[in-house]
């Protein structure tokens, strides 16, 4: 039976997803026959231009779902211009390879290079090449200290593949597509465990990994799909009394043919309960579409007459050629580029294929040019046919980012990005991912040291917050940003989301506000610190929010000192700009952006004097200053007698300016003192608030554990996948936004203290 007999694909509830079928077969092939595995032995063994020792034609005869095609392809091998087999030439080598369908379990990932770069727990086994009189041989022996350091690496390369990268929706869809690169390993181990001989899957590690994943389920995280992989791929067959020993690779290789013959069994259970009226079930459809994977098994590799090499070394490095040619020389495009693509073809997309808005009949195909770089940033006027709208390359996307995050425009773009990505959801923080690379393009060279920072900013949400999202609100058009602020205060909406727009845009750009990283958080004021953690749409959204002057100035002041030609000089550490600490930062060229001081007559904050410069920390202790004297602790910082006379500048001696809200200098050390509650409470409040504390000091020491763990390794990640992080952040925001519901509770008493 297949899924689309009716014409009509399954649609499958795949976790919080549905994934729509295409095909699965109704039948599994049955295991193979000793016969046709001997057969394909003994033409491998015969062909001339294969390479491969005995034991690994034996591997790769149990792998093979049909030996005797495989057993074909070889014996029709005697001659190069003749062979059926697949040939691929490299600098000093030809491969050769036999095309067929392998069962998954018998395939074992190799070393995975995505992952060469981190820190692991598992250390990769030492790799050696195989020659015979001086021929090379298509096969590698891997040495490990023990069978369990190979299954702990086996369990961690698939895990760290699966965190990395996943196309379990696509395998369960339509199965594994393209064929992986496979050839025969042998296992050696130096605590004395007798040799085990197997294939591994040298190119396309993620769609084994991915397979594994479809078979595990959709619940299971990528430890719960890799244990599933280590359970079949180790197991053995348990010899009885009666009968002769077997080697250790014969021993697993029984065990393996026994989890298929389970699997198969459980199909066809499934299968029979499907009907005319009723699908195949999600487990049957996950058996069938990861029980076979399609592969191009290297058996045969000949050096050419000028190769350099040594024989046992000519297998490898002419593999590790072709990988390059498809990870490394010929390289795939970055994130960056993909959204610039997927961007523009969604666009187009949208302006043939609209409903008949009017943007869309009207001005979209000007807007598609000005968005893809067709038109330069001065036709921004002429494109949104207002000649007051300055020319620039700041109001070019403040105008786009109005333009694409128009409800009918914001809908129907991202529906088509999503078609074009093949993905099922794109949340706000995608859709701002796809927006940074088109709004960056005026700046894009002159800007590039803080490119990357700048597309992690709008991919962690950019200036998209809600409120910039909803309709009925159109950009205020001026040549003075801070002329913006006056009509803010006064509840302009067109003037507070303009300057988030703008603003947020110079800030992203000048790498002054980066995406949520939660190892910079301090209680200092210090370059590449911040005094809480926050998403980037959300820091936008608290300078904009109604009455925040401290954040209306950041951003008007941010905006209108934006230059597209250059970074400012406080784009990164002093240390990173090669400025020392005493270097004077006046002087008419100087381009920076400086802290806000609400009383100063030119809003510009100075200490001795001089304007200070703008850092991160400022920008976000502008979004929310309330949050921030609570996080930095100002009733503690303030002395036993309140605190003193404020200075011209607004610092009261706290350490927090009472006009900006950032600190200027060192804070004390906070202390855990609580206000004294004289209303008397019940029992099972106390107990309650009690078990919190218990609790949530529980819960600080296991995150240090986990930070500590962190230092030795970067994979797994500390906090599991993405959708066991959100759940952890989700839980920590409820608890904390309870905790922070209640500090009016407390207002009383720290007015006292301050």
């Amino acid at each position: 039976m297949s899924a689309n007999d009716t014409g009509a694909p399954i649609t499958v509830e795949w976790g919080n997803q549905q994934v729509e079928v295409s095909t699965i077969d109704g039948e599994l092939p049955d295991a193979s026959v000793v016969d046709d595995r001997n057969k394909l032995v003994k033409a491998g063994m015969s062909a001339p231009l294969a390479s491969l020792p005995e034991d690994a034609w034996h591997a790769v005869a149990r792998a093979a779902v049909t030996p005797e095609t495989v057993a074909l392809q070889l014996r029709e091998a005697q001659d190069a211009h003749a062979s059926l087999l697949l040939e691929e030439h490299v600098d000093g080598a030809t491969l050769r390879s036999v095309h067929t369908r392998v069962w998954l379990s018998e395939l074992f990932p190799a070393i995975q290079p995505r992952t060469g770069q981190e820190l692991l727990a598992v250390d990769d086994p030492q790799a050696q090449g195989m020659a015979d009189n001086g021929v090379p041989q298509a096969v590698l022996r891997y040495r490990y200290e023990s069978l369990n350091h190979l299954k702990r690496h086996v369990r961690q390369t698939l895990s760290a593949t699966l965190y990395r990268n996943s196309y379990t929706e696509s395998i369960l869809s339509r199965r594994v597509t393209r064929a992986l690169i496979v050839h025969p390993i042998i296992y050696d181990f130096d605590d004395g465990t007798e040799s085990v001989c197997g294939l591994v899957a040298r190119d396309g590690i993620t769609r084994l990994a991915s397979a594994w994943k479809v078979l595990a389920g959709p619940g299971s995280g990528p430890e719960e799909a890799a244990d599933l992989a280590v359970e079949t791929l180790f197991a053995q067959y348990q010899i009885s009394a009666s009968e002769p020993a077997k080697p250790l690779t014969q021993r697993m290789a029984l065990g393996r043919q026994n989890r298929r013959k389970q699997l198969r069994e459980e199909f066809t259970k499934e299968m029979a309960k499907a009907g005319a009226d009723k699908p195949p079930s999600l487990r049957a459809i996950q058996i069938a579409q990861s029980y076979l994977v399609p592969t191009h098994v290297t058996v045969g590799a000949q050096a050419h007459e000028r190769a350099t090499l040594a024989a046992e070394d000519v297998f490898d490095d002419a593999l590790r050629s072709i990988l390059a040619s498809v990870h490394v020389e010929f390289k795939p495009w970055d994130s960056a580029a993909q959204n610039v693509e997927i961007a523009g073809r969604a666009l187009k997309r949208v302006l043939h294929g609209s409903s008949g808005s009017t943007m869309v009949q009207d001005g979209l195909h000007a807007v598609y040019e000005l968005a893809i770089g067709l038109r330069r940033a001065s036709d921004t006027p002429h494109v949104y046919k207002n000649p007051s709208i300055p020319g620039n390359g700041l109001w070019r996307a403040v105008q786009l980012l109005h333009t694409l995050t128009r409800p009918a425009i914001f809908e129907e773009l991202r529906s088509r990005a999503k078609e074009i990505k093949g993905d099922r959801r794109m949340t706000d923080k995608g859709y701002a991912g796809l927006l940074g690379p088109i709004v960056d393009y005026p700046w894009r060279s002159t800007k590039k040291s803080a490119a990357q920072q700048a597309r992690n900013a709008w991919s962690n949400g950019g200036v998209l917050f809600k409120e910039v999202l909803e309709g009925g609100w159109a950009p205020m058009v001026t040549g003075d940003f801070t002329t913006l602020v006056k009509p803010a205060l006064e509840g302009s909406r067109e003037a507070r989301l303009t300057l988030a727009l703008a603003g947020g845009t110079a800030l992203i750009a000048d790498k002054l506000l980066t995406r949520n990283v939660g190892s910079s958080v301090s209680r200092t004021r210090a370059p590449g610190k911040v005094p809480f953690r926050g998403d980037v749409h959300k820091i936008i959204e608290g300078l904009a929010r109604e009455g925040n002057e401290l954040g209306f100035w950041t951003l008007a002041l941010a905006a209108q000192r934006f230059e597209d030609s250059r970074l400012p000089r406080n784009s990164g550490t002093r240390q990173q700009l090669g400025l020392p600490d005493d270097q004077d930062i006046e002087g008419d060229d100087a381009y920076q952006h400086l802290v806000v001081g609400l009383e100063a007559p030119d809003h510009i904050l100075r200490e001795d004097g001089e304007p200070v410069l703008l850092l991160e920390w400022d920008v976000v202790v502008a979004s929310d200053p309330q949050r921030a004297l609570q996080m930095l602790g100002s009733s503690d910082a303030a002395g036993e007698d309140g605190g003193g006379e404020e200075d011209a500048n607004g610092n009261d001696g706290s350490g927090i300016s009472t006009t900006t809200g950032y600190e200027v200098g060192e804070t004390d050390d906070l202390s855990d003192a609580a206000a004294d509650m004289e209303m008397p409470v019940e029992q099972r409040i106390q107990e309650g608030r009690r078990v919190l504390t218990n609790c949530l000091t529980d819960a600080k020491t296991r995150v240090d554990e986990l930070e500590k763990l962190g230092q030795a390794v970067t994979y797994p990640p500390l906090l599991g996948p993405a959708e066991d992080w959100n759940g952890l952040r989700d839980t920590a925001l409820h608890v904390l936004n309870t905790i922070q519901n209640h500090e009016g509770d407390y207002a009383g008493e720290r007015a006292e203290d301050d």
